[in-house]
């Protein structure tokens, strides 16, 4: 956990050798980690992070949000699983499609306002997708915040998002990202929309 004003590490849970953390997200006392190609999932408890249990789940795992309802995961292809939060029993699945066409490589994920937000691994931008149907909304085009990063390592890219309900506040950042940027999306045309 890092102070947002600051920059100052708070609380730190490292995940053990041999495991490669992967997406987190939130439900209730909770913090659910996923492993990218290890099947498990961490769960520890949301304030003093000392792990709780495990689960297991097929696949790789790459991100995870929660709607409330079910965790919602992400494996790098164009499937999104929605999960049991108690059990990681999958409920049932979606396709991301963008005018008929598959959307692989969907990475990092957060859930604003009745939307799926997720990264396309290795491009400057987040789709806005329908958890009911699986279709692109439209699209957050990154490029500006992506050359503001500073980064030039052609591994560091864009895959982090999280969003505070509370105060209405998107953050984005990148793989070896010395920033994390607060965005305000726009439109800028009919299905499109860009960072601020």
């Amino acid at each position: 956990m890092v102070d947002l004003d600051s920059g100052h590490l708070l609380q730190r849970q490292d995940v053990p050798s041999p495991y490669f953390a992967e997406g987190l997200t939130n439900w209730g006392s909770t913090l659910i980690q996923l492993t990218w190609k290890s099947h498990i999932a961490f769960v520890y408890d949301r304030f003093s992070f000392r792990q709780l249990r495990t689960l297991r789940y097929s696949g790789e795992g790459w991100g995870l949000t929660q709607d409330g309802k079910h965790l919602i995961l992400s494996d790098g292809s164009d499937t999104l699983r929605f999960l049991n939060p108690e059990t990681f029993q999958e409920v049932r699945r979606i396709t991301v499609t963008d005018a008929g066409k598959p959307v692989r490589q969907l990475n990092e994920l957060e859930y604003i306002h009745g939307e799926i937000y997720a990264n396309v691994w290795f491009s400057n931008k987040i789709a806005r997708i329908s958890p009911r149907t699986g279709r692109v909304l439209g699209w957050i085009d990154l490029s500006t915040v992506v050359s503001r990063a500073g980064v030039r390592n052609t591994d560091a890219v864009l895959n982090g998002i999280a969003y505070d309900a509370q105060h209405d506040r998107l953050f984005v950042t990148g793989k070896l990202w010395p920033k994390l940027f607060e965005i305000k999306v726009v439109s800028s045309s009919k299905n499109k929309l860009k960072s601020e």
